[in-house]
């Protein structure tokens, strides 16, 4: 057990060496200046994105999960953050083109900038990670499916949170967040 857990830490660390840090900074600058935040993934990918925005809620940036009945309308001045190893999920590319057709930019967290949705996209970072289709040009990975790609996916988004909460005003600490966390449990 001890070498499959040593196994996948190096795997993940592997892939988020060779991220981009300009593309994760300009992510996580436009997560700035959007008036509010909307982000939606499907499978494990959502799971990531949901996890993602409860961090920025605690964080105190408006962000909402696509699909919840509690998400308004996107509107323009807002961002889409799609989260899709492939780059092609259909229905996260349908939420990407309404979402520019009314002004919104879009953002994606893939494998594969030059995908359906990366062409939409204002923003892509790309983590060089094993998907499920297995390419040939893919690092090797011991894990099942994309499994690689959500797990990168999410210490990614956290690094961006920390990034943001580095930024933000004197205050933003553990103690600040804390008082933000649910207290219905």
């Amino acid at each position: 057990m001890k070498n499959i857990i040593e196994t996948i830490g190096t795997e993940i660390k592997t892939v988020l060496e060779n991220v981009s840090p300009e593309e994760t900074k300009e992510l996580a600058d436009n997560l700035e200046k959007a008036d509010r935040i909307f982000v939606a993934g499907t499978g494990r990918s959502g799971l990531v994105g949901k996890m993602f925005a409860m961090r920025m809620m605690h964080s105190e940036y408006p962000i909402y999960v696509v699909g919840e009945t509690i998400t308004p309308s996107i509107a323009t001045n807002d961002l889409l953050l799609l989260i899709s190893g492939s780059g092609s999920t259909g229905s996260l590319k349908q939420y990407g083109e309404k979402a520019k057709e009314i002004g919104a930019q879009i953002a994606l967290v893939t494998t594969n900038k030059n995908s359906a949705i990366g062409k939409l996209s204002d923003v892509t970072v790309t983590i060089p990670s094993a998907t499920k289709k297995r390419l040939p040009q893919e690092p090797a990975t011991i894990q099942p499916l994309g499994s690689q790609f959500d797990q990168s996916a999410h210490l990614l988004l956290d690094a961006i949170v920390v990034y943001l909460l580095e930024n933000k005003p004197a205050g933003q600490d553990n103690t600040k967040l804390n008082q933000v966390h649910a207290n219905l449990e």
